[in-house]
């Protein structure tokens, strides 16, 4: 069960934040091989000033952060693919520089993320840790 953590600079309108929110599940669905029911995204919203990052050009113009809880098993490409869309994603909806984001992804074993019905089970091509097993 991913947790997708975002901290942003500013703060958008709610029905922006759904379709960022939308497009973060796709990506990670399709570039991390796995379904979608299982992935959260949390997207905490913050005042220009209350976030800073060396890095930042312009940080008037957005900085965000994303700490990704993920189950470990992904390659190297798909962490790193992942990481672009989502950074290409800030700068085309909210104008956030590339340079301006900061992505930290922590991986963990299955059984570290716990549902009310099920633990899931460490990450494996192509699977949906949610689907019925006897289907």
């Amino acid at each position: 069960m991913p947790h997708l953590q975002f901290e942003l600079s500013f703060t958008p309108r709610p029905e922006a934040k759904r379709a960022f929110a939308s497009a973060v599940i796709d990506h990670f669905a399709t570039i991390m091989d796995t379904g979608t029911d299982h992935i959260a995204v949390t997207l905490r919203c913050f005042g220009e000033g209350d976030l800073t990052f060396g890095r930042a050009v312009e940080p008037s113009k957005g900085i965000a952060f994303l700490n990704a809880d993920i189950r470990l098993g992904r390659t190297r490409d798909q962490k790193r693919r992942l990481s672009l869309a989502i950074i290409d994603e800030l700068g085309t909806r909210f104008g956030v520089p590339k340079e301006s984001v900061y992505v930290i992804l922590t991986e963990h074993d299955g059984e570290h993320f716990q549902l009310s019905d099920r633990v899931l089970p460490s990450w494996t091509t192509g699977e949906d840790p949610l689907a019925d097993p006897t289907s």
